[in-house]
């Protein structure tokens, strides 16, 4: 009996030394595809972080500079939607309300201003929910506002006596992230951040050729045209001369200046643009409603913000500006008169969209939510504040990772390839973790994954969130192996020169050799 437990011993000892080897050689094997990949000569300028683990036993299969400090671009946006699922919650909902701190009448007459109330809805838009494949977004960018001017209609208001006022002040006005680029500020990647926020905060330039050769341009502007001063200095030319069109619009202008020149034969061109102030746009916009359903406002607009400065104070003095008009101090209504709201879809909804197309807006959005819902206040720095506590009970070394906004649009932003696939790893034991891993795009179907790894095993999936910035590449998520296996990685390319598409394609070769450990 002895000699045959010992020999079963022996046997299984073998066995596990053997499987031990065989697993060694199968991770030696990818680091050698790794160092080859990584060889190549146009490739040895840029600098590289790659960090690819088991998440079932922590193993790491694959380590080059994994300690290191990248810029991680829309990797970021990992951090900000893990710590909204965990800390907020899939099921959160945000309340849009008009409201009013005077009376309606039996004629109609109603007394005192006219408040529309933003709290964080990032979808006050045409935006079809759920995410399908791909954004989808109906003819009518401003639905939402239509749909709250009609309850208004239908309760009766015919008269509005005071001010229509956009009150964005559940978060602090804060527009923009540290570390941004001024460049950014005039494109939808950069739009501002308010808590009031319609159609994303982009306005829709479309550009036609006009009749003739040396007629102007057509320029048309959607969805509201009024709130933009269009300079046109477009020329159409004769057909096959080529498209140059230039935009521009300096920081607190409402002027778009448009130049260069479109072929007769040009089929047209649509450009996102950034409006200034949101909550601004949304006033102009909301009067522009009403008086289209008869509602006659006699009062002027105005804006509601707080102020980050009185912030740091520990008061909550809200600034009122009206248009061309100076500041002067708003007391919050009491026990307002709600007069329209509107409920957003669960917040699990708006995480596919920010992480399925990196939408940046969105993400900053939730940024502010964490710390207005759980922190000090609907600021950035509350927001890390929460989103620190967050990282730190997750695991993440706090000396891995400095974050200054929760897009990723941010320069100043630094993580290592360790500390993405710690959250990653610790985010996949979480209640939350099946939800927050289909957010991400799939490989060859669906986001900003839909055209890569076309060629994968029909065997492996592959679940990442992209990140690009000028000379920043990066991926990082989760995916599921030829053999069944689940593996977290983050892949981040900083500091080279190289088109896109080819740092694209070696960070997809990396991962289909981790996806396919057996060729």
């Amino acid at each position: 009996m002895y000699i045959r437990r010992a020999c079963f011993g022996l046997l299984l000892c073998a066995l596990l030394t053997s499987a031990a080897q065989a697993d060694s050689h199968k991770h030696a094997n990818l680091n050698k595809k790794v160092e080859k990949i990584l060889a190549q000569p146009d490739l040895g300028r840029g600098f590289w972080g790659i960090e690819i683990t088991s998440v079932k036993t922590g193993k790491v299969l694959c380590s080059v500079n994994a300690d290191k400090m990248f810029t991680p671009a829309s990797n970021t946006k990992l951090f900000t939607t893990a710590a909204a699922l965990a800390m907020i919650g899939p099921d959160y909902k945000f309340r849009t309300t008009v409201e009013t701190s005077g009376s309606l009448d039996k004629y109609g007459r109603l007394s005192g201003d006219l408040v529309l109330v933003g709290r964080g809805d990032p979808n006050l838009s045409g935006r079809e929910l759920p995410y399908n494949t791909h954004t989808q977004r109906d003819a009518d960018a401003v639905r939402v506002l239509e749909k709250l001017a009609d309850e208004l209609a239908q309760k009766g208001v015919k008269y509005v006596d005071g001010d229509i006022v956009a009150d964005d002040s559940y978060f602090a006005f804060e527009r923009y992230g540290e570390g941004w680029s001024q460049d950014d500020l005039v494109w939808p990647d950069g739009a501002p951040v308010s808590a009031l926020t319609v159609n994303d905060n982009v306005i829709f330039v479309n550009i036609l050729p006009g009749a003739r050769a040396g007629d102007r341009a057509f320029v048309s502007v959607t969805p509201f045209a009024d709130y933009y001063t269009i300079d046109n200095r477009l020329l159409t030319t004769p057909a096959g001369t080529g498209r140059k069109i230039y935009i521009n619009r300096e920081p607190g202008s409402t002027t778009l200046t448009l130049w260069g020149t479109m072929p007769l034969d040009d089929g047209g061109v649509n450009e996102g643009l950034a409006i200034e102030d949101p909550a601004e746009f949304a006033a102009t916009l909301f009067r522009h409603l009403l008086e289209v359903r008869g509602i006659a406002v006699y009062g002027k607009l105005r804006t509601h913000h707080t102020e980050l400065a009185s912030l740091s104070t520990f008061t909550t003095t809200v600034v009122a500006t009206s248009r061309g008009g100076s500041e002067h101090s708003l007391t919050t209504p009491v026990g307002p008169l709600v007069l329209g709201e509107y409920q957003s879809a669960a917040l699990s909804q708006d995480i596919q969209v920010i992480n399925k197309v990196s939408q940046n807006l969105h993400a900053e959005i939730l940024l502010r939510l964490l710390g207005r819902e759980k922190g000090t206040g609907g600021t950035v720095q509350a927001g890390l504040e929460v989103l620190r506590g967050f990282l730190n009970n997750a695991g993440v070394p706090a000396e891995e990772y400095v974050l200054y906004d929760g897009s990723g649009l941010s320069r100043q932003n630094l993580v290592t390839p360790h500390a993405v696939v710690e959250l990653l790893r610790y985010a996949s034991t979480q209640p939350w973790g099946p939800e927050f891993r289909d957010s991400l795009p799939i490989a060859g179907k669906d986001g900003s994954l839909a055209e890569r790894f076309k060629d994968l095993d029909s065997t492996a999936t592959v679940y990442g969130k992209t990140g690009s910035l000028g000379g920043v590449k990066t991926l990082s998520g989760y995916a599921v192996t030829s053999k069944g296996e689940q593996v977290a990685f983050s892949i981040l390319a900083n500091n080279f020169s190289l088109p896109g598409k080819r740092v694209n394609e070696v960070i997809d070769s990396i991962i289909e050799a981790a996806v396919n450990p057996g060729k």
